[in-house]
């Protein structure tokens, strides 16, 4: 072949490790390996003892490649002939498990290649995908004789995970879905992590519970310092919220699976970016049956033998048209005030109303509120209701707080 076609992946330098020799002063040595530690140019000043030095190397091998970094090449091909060809053209291709990706900067020949000169390239690609990729670099030319070269060259290399993400979901009464987002740090380098965000769907508003706020400024619940270490996991919380146009519409949200997708950014090394964006995460939709029963408002405390006031929403979640009668069953601890068999009336489907009632407890403690049952006159359905909610009962002289 007149062309010699090489390629090398452009990665950041390193900082230099040494192993450090020390010995105890009353060793024969004495303070010899102290002082050649302190003269050696690679290591920290004052921190000699330390594998980590102050110096940069260069990378001496092609390294490790994690899905949503990118991969950076340079690639070059010399004239090693004293003759000139013409025609030249450089073609780079990523080869994945599914696609075939052009990296070329440009798809134009070159017209001619002088003795010793190069035709220099590099290309850069956002990995996307985990598992063997093939780089498929390949040169065709023409020599001065009028005869048409071509050469291939396969470069493999493997692209691994570098977060293991695990996610947990919670539904509130309220129609609020609670993400948990476990991320764990499979790499075997520290990571700093510059931003974990959830893009919520089109139903939802999203609330990040990863901040307290302290002396009125909101701060990480992970402190200033957002490194992730290899192994380490971290938990990130969310909260989600119907948007008011759909949170008055029950069988909509009640249908409702998809929530958004996690977006993390991350560095490594020496500022190396890294962004990896889930798929969609879908929950486990809600079953609540043909008619749900909610507490908009309750007290956390009440005294003991006290009425207290709650509000409850009632929705017709099934397709058809109800006609309501609330029964309030008392329990041993739970006594309702009011009337019970009345006529809440008509209810169409995703329609709601909202109840106040009032109830008394006799028994101190955490006490379940229950007793609640609704009878649909139409069909002679009846459902029950109980465990809607907790209420701590004190004595009547311990002032609520």
């Amino acid at each position: 072949y007149f062309l010699i076609f090489a390629v090398m992946r452009l990665t950041k330098p390193t900082l230099f490790t040494n192993i450090p020799v020390t010995c105890e002063e009353r060793d024969l040595p004495g303070n010899l390996f102290n002082q050649l530690m302190k003269d050696d140019p690679s290591t920290v000043k004052g921190a000699e003892t330390l594998m980590l030095g102050e110096m940069l190397t260069l990378p001496q091998n092609f390294g490790n490649i994690f899905l949503g970094e990118t991969f950076s090449s340079y690639i070059s091909v010399h004239n090693d002939s004293n003759q000139v060809v013409k025609d030249i053209l450089v073609k780079a291709d990523l080869q994945t498990s599914s696609q075939r990706l052009n990296l070329s900067a440009s798809s134009a020949a070159v017209a001619e290649l002088k003795p010793d000169c190069c035709i220099d390239d590099v290309i850069h690609h956002e990995v996307k995908e985990i598992g063997t990729h093939i780089l498929v670099c390949a040169v065709s030319y023409t020599t001065q004789t009028g005869e048409k070269m071509y050469f291939r060259k396969f470069f493999k290399f493997q692209v691994l995970k570098p977060l293991d993400v695990k996610t947990k979901f919670y539904n509130a009464e309220t129609d609020e879905v609670f993400l948990e987002a476990q991320i764990q740090n499979i790499t075997t380098s520290p990571m700093f992590m510059e931003k974990v965000s959830l893009e919520p769907s089109m139903m939802y508003n999203v609330a990040e519970l990863n901040t307290v706020d302290t002396t009125g400024e909101s701060e990480s619940t992970f402190g200033s310092r957002t490194y992730l270490q290899p192994m380490d996991t971290r938990q990130y919380l969310y909260c989600l919220k119907p948007k008011q146009e759909f949170a008055e519409k029950a069988g909509v949200i009640k249908g409702v699976t998809v929530i958004g997708k996690l977006d993390i950014v991350w560095k490594t090394n020496l500022g190396e970016r890294g962004r990896l964006q889930t798929s969609q995460l879908q929950r486990m939709a809600p079953g609540y049956g043909d008619v749900r029963l909610s507490l908009e408002t309750i007290p956390d405390t009440v005294n003991l033998e006290e009425p207290f006031n709650i509000t409850c929403k009632i929705t017709n979640c099934s397709e058809r048209t109800m006609d309501l009668v609330l029964e309030m069953c008392n329990t041993n601890s739970i006594h309702w005030c009011g009337v019970s068999g009345r006529q809440l009336g008509k209810l169409h489907p995703s329609s709601s109303l909202h109840l106040a009632l009032t109830l008394l407890s006799s028994v101190q403690g955490l006490q379940s509120v229950s007793g609640l049952r609704l009878t649909d006159t139409f069909l002679k359905r009846t459902y029950e209701y109980d465990d809607i909610a907790q209420v701590c009962v004190v004595p009547s002289e311990v002032k609520q707080s």
